[in-house]
């Protein structure tokens, strides 16, 4: 790659500030529950945090590349990256989006730039607590917590240092959980970017394993600790939902991508329209 990969590797403290408790506390079924319970639950939670502080670490790896679109694909740094588009615009009047909107396009003549980035959590980190069903859930569910939050700290990072962009942003906690910066980090797997696959794709710009992040047949990610995905800074930049997808987007992507309908089929089973499904 013509760009530098940055990866970087933090403590458990530094990463504690960035968890969105809401999250952890619906990942528990908690959420309208009475505040005592939350409380003696998060009380747990950051106990076994000081106790995590010191052993484990959290990882980053990213990238900040040239980018172009062509059409719904987006060029990361000469890698075509296919991408889909929204069956129906969120609100009437607006155009159905797709992520390639949010840099130049190529016939522009001007090139642009994005990131890729993926982060996880060591895999030893919930292995102590495997004997005991509460330790091993809590740990789960903190595990996943402290990747997301890696990656809420290496994109203010991101923002702020090593892409640039916003270098006077300050934000609250409270306002950078409520995504109030500029850019989006849209994770692949959630509703705009549905293809875990893309993850094959990504590890070749980036290289996850380099931070110990492995890919099963489909994609997924191991330790399921783990968030990937692309960093736009477009002022506009916003998260979306694709919709079910039917036959003809369906068959354009498999195109796009150089795969078999059915193999992308498969991998796109959550996000197509009931008539498109494999049957069976």
């Amino acid at each position: 790659m013509k760009h530098t990969v940055v990866r970087l590797s933090y403590s458990v403290h530094d990463i504690e500030p960035y968890i969105n408790w809401n999250y952890f506390f619906y990942a528990w079924s908690m959420n309208g529950k009475p505040e005592e319970a939350r409380q003696s639950l998060r009380h747990d939670a950051e106990a076994m945090l000081a106790e995590m502080d010191g052993k484990y670490h959290t990882h980053a790896v990213f990238g900040i590349f040239d980018a172009n679109s062509d059409g719904d694909d987006l060029l990361l740094d000469g890698v075509r990256i296919p991408m889909l588009r929204q069956q129906r615009p969120a609100k009437e009047g607006q155009p159905c989006y797709c992520l390639s909107d949010f840099v130049r396009p190529l016939s522009s003549g001007i090139t642009d730039k994005a990131g890729a980035f993926c982060t996880s959590v060591e895999s030893s980190l919930t292995e102590n607590y495997m004997d005991d069903p509460y330790s091993q859930m809590l740990s789960q569910t903190l595990a996943d917590r402290l990747a997301e939050g890696t990656a809420e700290k290496m994109h203010e990072e991101v923002r702020r240092k090593y892409w640039g962009y916003a270098p006077d942003e300050h934000l609250t906690m409270e306002e950078t959980h409520a995504e109030r910066y500029q850019g989006i980090r849209p994770a692949i797997g959630y509703p705009s970017l549905p293809d875990t696959s893309i993850n094959f794709i990504l590890d070749g710009i980036i290289d996850m394993r380099s931070i110990g992040v492995r890919l099963t047949e489909s994609g997924m990610m191991t330790p399921h600790a783990s968030v990937s995905g692309f960093m736009f800074s477009h002022p506009k930049a916003f998260y979306f939902y694709l919709g079910k997808i039917g036959e003809d987007q369906l068959r354009d992507y498999a195109r796009r991508r150089g795969l078999p309908v059915e193999v992308v089929r498969r991998f796109l089973q959550s996000s197509l329209a009931a008539d498109t499904k494999v049957k069976g």
